[in-house]
């Protein structure tokens, strides 16, 4: 089935997504909200879908399974053994190629979801795993994990209201499915408000905005550790706000440090690891380094190999392909927080765009977990070095599985 996803990829005129069955999905939300989307984002959906095979699914879940398994192990993760949830929307990153799927990254509040299901809903039913999944049943998914978060923390007691934080929150490209969000918290009566931080104030009984109590946040913030976030640090630590994702599950997961352990097989079995998730993480994980002067002269004569990214980075701030590094650069990564991970080819779909020859795009693949459950599929089209939405006919895609 290999052979079959990389046919249907290669043929820009398979599964064409129907851009009008998309706008009027979006018109559905709001007029306010389209504009959002086309005219303000337009490269936000990619024109068609990206096709992977029953074998390559299998792989990413096997892996995913494994990871979950590692980070549960005790001696994972030194961190204070405060009661705590779970974490909503991690997000698998993977490259599919012919040597099969690869873990790119793991990501502990991975963007995207409520926007991917729209796509999906428009498109009619995506499937995971051969099982049709619609949009009804992934948005209840959706509100069910956040209902769970707070039922972890504080059992019974009714969730009233809901944050949305992240800095700058209107000027966010993925800003609209802050507005998604919003509608279905709504929809289930609870009050959803989309804030910056900076407005917030810590009391002795909890978190407010203004005169509103709030009882939980979705944490969108990529001040991972919040340092710079001292109120929702604060209120974190002193149990006075249900916050996810956490700084703890930040560090569980997504701390890219954690790929260097989750690609060392030694590291693994010291841990306790079954031998079954070693062999699964050694053929699903590109082999991670922490970078140190003293590795110099091996990553530079190497260097094509590598991939190099910045250890509390996110997106593409800061990564480069060692086949692009000047020798400045590459000083600056010695003496900075990084890890080389050896590079893993991204998957390939063609497209054609208007009267423009037929062009190949990379694509990867993100899995949006909660609590070991893949919950929805989703590929992300680009042209460059990483994923940046600012490709035509990329963007967003939807996942079929080639059987």
């Amino acid at each position: 089935m290999a052979e079959l996803a990389a046919s249907l990829n290669a043929d820009c005129h398979s599964a064409v997504i129907e851009r009008a069955l998309l706008d009027e999905t979006l018109h559905g939300v709001g007029d306010d909200f389209f504009r959002l989307v086309n005219a303000e984002r337009p490269h936000l959906f990619a024109n068609v879908a990206v096709f992977i095979s029953a074998a390559q699914l299998q792989q990413m879940c096997a892996v995913i399974n494994a990871v979950e398994r590692v980070v549960a192990l005790p001696g994972w993760l030194d961190a204070p053994g405060q009661k705590d949830c779970l974490g909503v929307f991690y997000g698998y990153d993977f490259h599919l190629n012919a040597q099969g799927a690869h873990l790119i990254e793991i990501n502990s509040n991975a963007g995207g979801a409520f926007l991917n299901a729209q796509l999906a809903a428009s498109q009619g039913a995506a499937k995971i795993g051969g099982s049709a999944v619609t949009q009804g049943n992934i948005e209840q998914d959706m509100l069910a994990m956040f209902q769970n978060e707070w039922r972890l923390l504080r059992g019974a007691a009714p969730l009233k209201t809901l944050a949305i934080v992240d800095e700058a929150p209107e000027t966010q490209y993925l800003s609209p499915e802050f507005l998604l969000a919003q509608r279905l918290f709504a929809r289930a009566g609870i009050t959803a408000l989309i804030v910056d931080p900076a407005t917030l104030q810590l009391r002795d009984d909890g978190v407010y905005l203004g005169t509103q109590k709030i009882d939980l946040i979705y944490n969108r913030l990529t001040d991972f550790s919040l340092q710079k976030t001292q109120v929702l640090q604060q209120a974190d630590l002193a149990g006075r706000v249900v916050l996810t994702p956490n700084p703890r599950h930040y560090a569980r997961y997504a701390d890219k440090r954690n790929l260097v352990r989750l690609s060392d097989a030694q590291t693994l079995r010291q841990l306790g690891a079954r031998a079954e998730d070693i062999l699964t993480l050694q053929a699903g994980v590109p082999h991670t380094l922490a970078v140190h002067p003293e590795l110099e002269e091996e990553l530079w004569k190497e260097r094509k190999q590598w991939f190099f990214k910045p250890v509390s980075g996110f997106g593409s701030k800061g990564a480069y392909r060692g086949d692009k590094l000047t020798r400045g650069v590459f000083q600056q990564i010695l003496q900075s927080d990084y890890v080389a991970q050896r590079i893993a080819q991204p998957g390939e779909r063609v497209v054609c765009v208007g009267e423009a020859p037929a062009q190949a795009l990379k694509f990867d693949v993100r899995c949006y977990v909660y609590d070991g459950t893949v919950q929805l599929i989703a590929a992300r089209l680009y042209q460059g070095q990483t994923t940046n939405f600012r490709t035509p006919g990329g963007g967003f895609a939807l996942v079929r599985v080639a059987d």
